[in-house]
């Protein structure tokens, strides 16, 4: 055993340690000051604070060391705290506050500064050095929606700029100017708006005093309780610390020992909170009679329901009823409402919004894999050296993974890039496939085929681990690759390198986004994703695998828990009979044999006067959806619809009854993260007014039909779930914790953060190929509209945008915009911020141009998060040809420059 000394007494130590994380293992984590160091953040040493005495001997001499970045040696004798070191101490804060304002009193950090506690610690009573002038600019900085400084306060420990540095990888802050006249700028030293900041927030919560803070003032101690609960924003699944008086929250931390995000997290998740008590927050049932919303209690909404439900039932028979789950609701919530479905309305008609996102994910994987999960974690990104990203934007859609991403591509690891956008990760990829909008599998089958062609594929996996594999080959060796060159508009020999590139690389690991699902052959791109690993080889181990990035904060959660018409909680398949059986009896009613519908299948079968109620949990699928029109006829052909929302959707502006659920802030129970880890959601608030937990709006609503179901309790719901869903089986609530466990988690426990590792979960994989096939968006429109428009998310806000848009979020990304390229741009007259007019064969909307480089010619990009525009109403009702999904991300368009250019007010214009 190796050992170091503490104050001549032996310890052991451990490879790799540095001085002051030896004494912190030992002696605690306070046991040394420190100003310089943070947990995220590399050892720096320009503090000098945590300097020790070392000795080679005992009684040997010793020397100051600063310990946080001094390599631990075996048989270093180490005393932290010798009178040389606490005069060394004293005099280095000393200084630090000869030109630090000392108004701590006043002070938004008062009695949580690191500097204040520092100072107390090594014995400051009085400054020996006489005041000077303090150096700095007292102005504070206050032109930012979140942040905010006060560099008079400034310590110069250099801890906000590693944290833009190393947590963020933006590069905004750094050093300028000389001696004394050292200090922090943003960008080109100019304020926080005018910079690059993306508003993470790391700075914020690195910086020891308050020269750099957040409006929320973060890191005050007003706060009387911090609860510990997960983020309802992307399937990244971060963990949070919220801080609350009463009934009232006051700001959001990252938890520094938190293994999704360890301290770390984006703009929306740390700051986008405000909209749990916006005065828009729907509060009480209401009923609309006469065209209008009347409040209503919550017996005289629950019997109107019940009273429709039941006379639809027994009139037209349980599959004219159908209902749709939200992403947003825990796995608890998700669970009863497809029960809820199945056990009290008899039908297999639940869906959710995994069919508008990463259903093709599912079930490609699926047919893979035998799993339609996340093959690997996060974490394993530390350990590949090739990563490929496909058809997704994670630093905007999951920062935290898309930073994590980022960052180890700076260290001179291989990333692939295919994306017909030029997205913040292709600016650092060493190959960046420009792909046509639905042209996926043609490059696929190219770098496919260069794999098998150059003879780089890993035999040994293929023959023992997979099947199919002759015919696969010899499809793929036919392959035209000049042909699939000229429809994708992928150079044949870049898609070449990046294939060989990722076939050769020790260890690969694939990234893919709804760039891959939204696209008529979703479903099938992502089998050659499946099959680039398995011929390669890159399954089973850390720092390869296959990885979707999930869009909702718990869209794998709700798949896991059944909400899908044809598989039940557990992904049994509901025709089976003995599988069927066995829901009867743990459910004690009959349950369905029948598929029910998927949500586009909804929607025809509303306007068939087929389907006559619908209870939709947290979905606008009227902002949302594809072909909004149509959408909003469907829904008005409908006898009742039910809305269960947080504000006033578009989707609640037509409902018959709506019914006010709770956000994450205000319910307890479990979100399924992206790399199926199962985390506890724990409640902060109550419900806002009489706002009701949506697991427990559901619950009532069973009782009332008939069907007993105790009241909601996350613990208990959680331990119903075990007993059904296989996965499931050994999580509790107390094994949880705080990190969470990886699903499949067997009896006693012992969760899985690789899958696949021996076997696949159908024995052997399945290797397939597919042919290109040219969207019928294409074939049917591509003449008249020439122009292809893909559809995608910001950093700033999250799908409908119902909850950003009611924080300062909207002050930094105000409105929906217009990618248009240079070329385009001029052969159509329109500049940078013109008004455009996109036409598609369904309608037309007008949007704000954004002339950039950053999308091919032929290409437009926009998002569809504000309703004043409604992009959704040019979308198509193409879908994946196996899944259903829409093709959000194909759609024959043209445009010109609008008619009418004059605006009400900022984000918002009139149409021509």
């Amino acid at each position: 055993m190796k050992v170091a000394y503490i104050n001549n007494v032996a310890h052991e130590m451990k490879d790799g340690e540095t001085v002051l994380s030896f004494l912190r293992r030992h002696q605690g984590e306070k046991s040394v000051p420190t100003l310089c160091d943070a947990p995220n953040l590399d050892p720096f040493g320009s503090c000098r604070v945590c300097s020790v005495d070392v000795a080679l001997e005992k009684g040997g001499k010793t020397k100051a060391m600063a310990s946080c970045h001094a390599p631990l040696y075996e048989n270093y004798y180490i005393y932290p705290d010798t009178p040389n070191i606490q005069k060394l101490r004293k005099n280095i804060v000393e200084l630090v506050l000869t030109d630090h304002p000392l108004d701590c009193l006043t002070c938004e950090v008062n009695n949580n500064c690191e500097l204040q506690e520092v100072a107390a610690r090594v014995g400051i009573r009085d400054v020996r050095y006489p005041e000077g002038e303090n150096h700095l600019d007292r102005k504070k900085d206050l032109s930012h929606a979140y942040m905010t400084s006060d560099l008079s306060k400034c310590i110069n420990c250099y801890r906000c700029v590693r944290a833009c540095d190393e947590v963020q990888g933006q590069f905004v802050l750094s050093m300028a100017g000389r001696g004394f006249d050292n200090r922090i700028i943003k960008g080109l030293d100019v304020n926080f708006s005018s910079s690059a900041c993306v508003s993470c927030g790391a700075c914020s919560q690195a910086c020891p005093t308050s020269a750099i803070s957040d409006i929320f003032e973060s890191k005050s101690i007003i706060a009387k309780d911090k609860t510990r609960t997960i983020c309802t924003y992307c399937g990244v699944g971060c963990n949070l610390e919220v801080s609350s008086v009463g009934e009232e929250i006051l700001s959001i931390s990252a938890p520094y020992d938190a293994e999704v995000n360890q301290g770390h997290t984006c703009l929306k998740g740390r700051y986008a909170f405000s909209f749990y008590n916006h005065p828009e927050r729907l509060r009480d049932p209401m009923i609309k009679r006469n065209g209008e919303f009347e409040k209503v209690s919550w017996d005289e909404a629950y019997d109107y329901i019940v009273d429709k439900f039941t006379a639809i039932k027994n009139e037209h028979g349980p599959n004219a009823l159908a209902g749709i789950s939200s992403s947003r609701c825990t796995n608890e919530e998700n669970y009863l409402m497809q029960k809820f479905s199945r056990a009290v309305i008899g039908t297999n008609n639940i869906d959710g919004c995994a069919r508008v996102c990463h259903s093709p994910t599912a079930l490609g994987m699926q047919r893979s894999f035998g799993t339609g999960a996340a093959t690997n974690s996060i974490d394993d990104i530390k350990d590949t050296n090739c990563m490929l990203v496909i058809g997704a934007n994670p630093t905007a859609a999951h920062p935290v993974t898309g930073v994590k991403i980022k960052q180890h591509a700076m260290k001179n690891n291989t990333l692939i890039v295919l994306d017909p956008r030029k997205t913040e990760l292709a600016t650092y990829a060493d190959y960046h496939l420009k792909v046509r909008p639905g042209t996926n599998v043609a490059v696929l089958n190219m770098m496919l085929h260069y794999i098998i062609k150059e003879g780089v594929e890993d035999s040994d996996f293929i023959s023992s681990r997979t099947e199919g594999y002759d015919q696969f080959k010899k499809e793929i060796l036919e392959l035209d690759v000049d042909a699939m060159e000229a429809i994708s508009g992928v150079d044949k020999n870049l898609a070449k390198e990046a294939a060989l590139a990722y076939a050769k690389a020790p260890n690969a690991m694939s990234f893919h986004g709804l760039g891959v699902t939204e696209h008529s052959q979703g479903t099938f791109t992502v089998q050659l994703i499946s099959d680039l690993a398995m011929v390669t080889g890159n399954i089973g181990r850390r720092g390869v695998g296959v990885n979707p990035l999930r869009g909702q904060n718990n869209v794998q959660g709700a798949a896991d828990m059944g909400v899908q018409p044809h598989q039940g909680a557990g992904y049994y398949p509901m025709g089976d009979i003995e599988i069927n059986e066995k829901y009867h009896k743990f459910y004690g009613v009959p349950v369905p044999l029948e598929e029910g519908l998927k949500i586009p299948q909804m929607f025809d079968a509303a306007l068939d006067n087929k389907l006559k109620g619908m209870w939709i949990i947290g979905e606008d699928v009227a902002q949302t959806d594809p072909n909004t029109q149509r959408v909003i006829k469907s829904l008005d052909k409908l006898d009742i619809l039910v809305v269960q929302e947080l504000f006033m959707t578009e989707t609640a502006k037509l409902a018959d009854v709506i019914l006010p659920g709770a956000s994450f802030l205000e319910k307890s129970g479990t979100f399924t993260n992206g790399e199926r880890r199962i985390q506890r959601v724990n409640a902060v608030v109550k419900p806002i007014g009489n706002a009701k937990v949506d697991g427990q709006i559901i619950i009532d609503l069973m009782n009332r039909m008939g069907y007993e179901q105790a009241d909601y309790n996350a613990e208990t719901m959680l331990e119903e779930i075990s007993q059904i869903v296989p996965f499931f089986k050994g999580v509790t609530w107390d094994r949880l914790g705080k990190n969470g466990l990886q699903w499949p988690v067997s009896e006693d426990g012992t969760d899985t953060q690789i899958l696949h590792t021996e076997d696949f979960t159908i024995g052997k994989g399945q290797l397939s190929n597919f042919d290109f096939k040219e969207s019928m968006e294409i074939v049917a429109h591509g003449k008249e509209f020439p122009f292809i428009l893909t559809t995608n998310r910001d950093l700033e806000h999250y799908n409908c945008g119902a909850m950003t848009r009611r924080t300062n979020n909207v002050l930094i990304n105000t409105e929906d915009v217009l990618w248009i390229n240079p070329i385009d741009a001029e052969g159509k007259g329109i500049n940078d911020g013109d008004l455009v007019c996109v036409e598609s064969a369904r309608g037309k909307v007008d949007i704000r141009a954004n002339v950039t480089e950053d999308v091919r010619p032929g290409v437009l990009s926009t998002t569809f998060h504000f309703p004043e525009i409604m992009v959704n109403n040019i979308t198509s009702d193409i879908h994946d040809s196996e899944a259903l999904c829409p093709e959000f991300k194909v759609v024959s368009v043209d445009f010109r420059k609008a008619k009418n250019t004059a605006f009400r007010k900022e984000g918002e214009f009139v149409k021509g």
